[in-house]
């Protein structure tokens, strides 16, 4: 069994679980938001289908700068582009990580912008946190976002009150 087989177990697991909020989305509140200072709905949802895409960075380079430029927010148009989208990505996430070799999960791995250095961790533990971590924080908040909308929420770890596990 290789280090990276758990992750990717984790990974599957927290998919799915994520595809059901997403699933959830209603496409003609995609302009809405809970207060000025937040994101609209359509780019929160957008956001959670698109943060599987640090896979590839965090698989294939050493480093990821944010001063390079070349990031362009995913706004879905629809609720099935959001979907398909967010399947595209968890599938090139697992094909990603799961070539990685033992020894490289241990490497360092750094996230910066341009000469500030926001965090260098070994790459299990980037993955970890600028990764999954960063998914399971957006989508806590998108599961406020669906309430304040009156949509009934999937469960996630256990039930909810409008599902039970």
């Amino acid at each position: 069994m290789s280090s990276i087989d758990p992750i990717i177990a984790e990974i599957r697991q927290e998919a799915a679980t994520t595809r059901r909020m997403l699933e959830r989305v209603p496409q003609g509140e995609f302009a809405w938001k809970p207060h000025e200072k937040s994101m609209a709905l359509g780019r929160l949802a957008g956001h959670v289908a698109e943060l599987f895409t640090f896979a590839v960075p965090l698989a294939a380079q050493d480093e990821l700068d944010f001063a390079a430029g070349g990031y362009s927010p995913f706004n879905p148009a629809t609720a099935s582009e959001l979907l398909a989208r967010f399947d595209g990505n968890v599938a090139e996430a697992v094909e990603a990580l799961g070539a990685l070799a033992d020894e490289t999960l241990l490497s360092r791995w750094r996230l910066r912008r341009g000469e500030q250095v926001i965090f260098e961790l070994p790459r299990a533990a980037a993955i970890r946190s600028f990764m999954l971590n960063h998914i399971y924080h957006h989508r806590g908040q998108l599961s406020v976002y669906l309430r304040l909308l009156d949509v009934p929420l999937p469960s996630v770890y256990g039930p909810t009150a409008d599902e039970t596990a």
